[in-house]
């Protein structure tokens, strides 16, 4: 309960409080590309359960036909504005609505794709007893996962084979150490990093 009401309270006064630039940053992204600054995407919740995930749109529209995962800060799929949004996680912001509506939290397993999902053991969907959230354990260490992704020779394997079984690593552990002193520690460290990354 205490941690609902921290999330809701604060995801609402961030966004009352950002909104000017939020609705900058969405008239830059349209006048940047063709398209909505919106980018809506199915990610499976807690529960296991679907929902609809926003971002700010940082690639070019149909780019997801092209595949489900970024290689690389350089992805020729991404807008120019759109380095910018995620090299500071810009494009994360509207999440802050799916904190509000309950889908999310602010820590938490990051939502996944039911494709990916697929690939999960039985024993792995204990984390869904958690809402996903906009950053957690797994999140922090594979900040840099695109560039990872692109040294890899085959990413869809690596990604697969390597990456997924180590968040779910991380995301097992986060779901034992979770209390509201660990989640706001890792906050400040989430902060910490985009800033001085």
């Amino acid at each position: 309960m205490i941690k609902r009401v921290f999330d809701f309270i604060f995801a609402l006064l961030s966004l009352i409080i950002l909104f000017p630039i939020l609705f900058l940053i969405a008239v830059i992204i349209t006048l940047n590309s063709k398209g909505s600054a919106l980018f809506i995407q199915e990610r499976v919740g807690q529960h296991n359960k679907p929902f609809n995930i926003y971002k700010f749109r940082t690639m070019y529209v149909k780019s997801q036909k092209k595949g489900l995962l970024t290689i690389g800060d350089h992805d020729a799929r991404v807008t120019k504005f759109g380095y910018f949004l995620r090299k500071y996680k810009i494009d994360e912001f509207p999440q802050l609505l799916n904190i509000i509506k309950g889908d999310m939290s602010f820590v938490g397993p990051r939502p996944e794709l039911r494709y990916y999902v697929n690939f999960y053991k039985p024993e792995d969907l204990i984390i869904y007893n958690l809402k996903p959230g906009i950053t957690g354990l797994a999140s922090l260490k594979y900040r840099n996962e695109v560039e990872l992704l692109k040294k890899a020779d085959d990413p869809e394997a690596y990604f697969i084979t390597t990456i997924i079984p180590d968040k779910l690593r991380y995301n097992k552990l986060y779901l034992k150490k979770r209390n509201f002193f660990f989640d706001l520690k890792l906050i400040l460290i989430t902060i910490f990093r985009v800033i001085f990354r």
